[in-house]
């Protein structure tokens, strides 16, 4: 199978599954390069966006996938669009390159790449770094699965800007030679395992493939303390990247079965780093802007990166004193009657709701549900049993996550909206109580997006 580039671009006919954000990105940006781009959507495209694709000179198709797709020399796919839909077999089967937005993007950077993955705190940590590297004058691009498409500015970057890119493991599925020269990997717990055959190995290979590419002058910055990453780092790593770690329970010489530059931990209640041989005391973790273990995490990744991009020790910390925090994550609404109302739209998976809870001392009356994406929810039970005081449960996971943890409180109702659910909530709480919206599922069955769910709680909770 070819291996592509840029110079397989002007001229040739290429494919673009999917309307949605990324998939209009990349059609402009390769129509921009002078290809011949076709775009076919599953569903409907929205009037907006079959506009733009007229303006842009892009033919399209909508209400599924044709044979016109075939008569492309390769494909991008978007990353809500599942590997295993047929006519992504049938590109394979036909020898044709599939690749990912990401990919594409990538050919057209000239500014070096920062790439996070993980499944919890992505995004918190990518814009974490982008507020980091703003603080540290450079001029910065933060993307990806954040919210703006890669392929928007790739090719508007400049070799002396940095591109802070939030990629999924979607994203990583179809990368060829997308290499970033530092690469952040947070953490890996099951999540989206009904696109993975419900295997976790092979969730867990898409999120170690970001370092796929990686060379001996770039940084791979990994979780220590993560066994899911621990355990599948190889022994050797000639050729590989300098490797980094954050953890905390060890310093960086004690981390791993094997030499690593240096890195980030935790000793007692300050943040230190250790680099080129040299321990440095950042910060307490008192300073930090961000509460919660989570989010000690989420710092210490950030810092290791940013230093290793040469920003000064000064400017991550008080970058790491004066961020404000990201929509849908524990983002604080509103106080009513002594009950703090907080949205965390974003915990779309069991471990993101484990670490909400787990960040909060008062007691918690708990909005969760949506639709299930394979969802083990066992190791919610004991913070459940200890800080929640009633769980409301919502869409299509609402019957079961009610059977399996509605045993672990005082409380436990099915709500038939999320309007009931917070009506409901605003009974069954007390002074002192946090009412938290931290579904643990996607939001597809009832909302578009996460975004839009945490937008429709706000609403609800603003007209209390």
């Amino acid at each position: 199978m070819t291996t592509l580039d840029k110079t397989y671009v002007s001229g040739k006919a290429v494919s673009i599954l999917g309307a949605a954000r990324s998939g209009m990105a990349v059609a402009a940006l390769l129509s921009r390069h002078g290809a011949k781009v076709f775009v076919s959507e599953f569903g409907q495209i929205s009037a907006q966006n079959q506009s733009v694709l007229e303006d842009q000179g892009i033919a399209w198709e909508e209400n599924g996938h044709t044979a016109r797709v075939l008569e492309s020399e390769w494909v991008v796919i978007s990353p809500g669009v599942p590997s295993k839909v047929a006519i992504v077999q049938e590109c394979v089967q036909q020898g044709k390159p599939v690749v990912s937005e990401i990919e594409v993007a990538s050919w057209f950077c000239k500014a070096p790449i920062v790439a996070i993955t993980g499944s919890n705190g992505k995004t918190t940590t990518t814009e974490l770094l982008g507020h980091v590297f703003r603080k540290s004058g450079r001029t910065t691009w933060v993307c990806g699965n954040v919210g703006t498409p890669f392929a928007t500015v790739c090719d508007q970057s400049g070799e002396d800007d940095v591109v802070v890119l939030e990629v999924s493991s979607f994203q990583l599925d179809h990368i060829t030679s997308f290499r970033p020269h530092v690469a952040l990997l947070l953490n890996i717990t099951p999540d989206h395992l009904d696109r993975y055959d419900y295997n976790f190995e092979l969730y867990a290979a898409s999120k170690l493939s970001i370092s796929q590419n990686q060379k001996e002058s770039d940084a791979l910055v990994i979780n220590s303390d993560d066994p899911a990453i621990r355990d599948r780092m190889p022994v050797s790593r000639v050729d590989g990247p300098g490797l980094y770690t954050f953890s905390l329970e060890d310093a960086p010489e004690k981390a791993l079965e094997q030499a690593v530059e240096g890195g980030a931990y935790l000793d007692k209640n300050s943040l230190h780093l250790h680099l080129n041989n040299q321990n440095e005391k950042l910060m307490y973790v008192d300073e930090l802007a961000l509460r919660g273990r989570h989010n000690v995490y989420n710092s210490l990744a950030a810092a290791v990166a940013a230093r290793v991009m040469e920003v000064r020790s000064d400017v991550v910390r008080e970058s790491l004193r004066t961020f404000s925090g990201v929509p849908h994550r524990l983002e604080v609404l509103r106080e009513i009657d002594g009950v703090r109302y907080i949205n965390d739209s974003k915990a779309t998976n069991v471990n993101a709701v484990w670490f909400a809870l787990e960040s909060f001392s008062e007691t918690v009356v708990l909005i969760a549900g949506g639709r299930d994406k394979g969802n083990d929810y066992s190791s919610l039970k004991p913070l459940v049993t200890s800080r929640v005081r009633a769980l409301i449960t919502i869409g299509e996971a609402a019957e079961r996550m009610h059977a399996e943890l509605g045993s672990c409180t005082q409380d436990s109702v099915i709500a038939e909206s999320l309007d009931d659910a917070v009506k409901l909530a605003h009974l069954l709480a007390k002074p002192g109580d946090v009412v938290l919206l931290s579904p643990a599922c996607a939001s597809f069955d009832m909302f578009d997006s996460y975004e839009h769910r945490g937008d429709q709680f706000k609403q609800i909770v603003s007209n209390l």
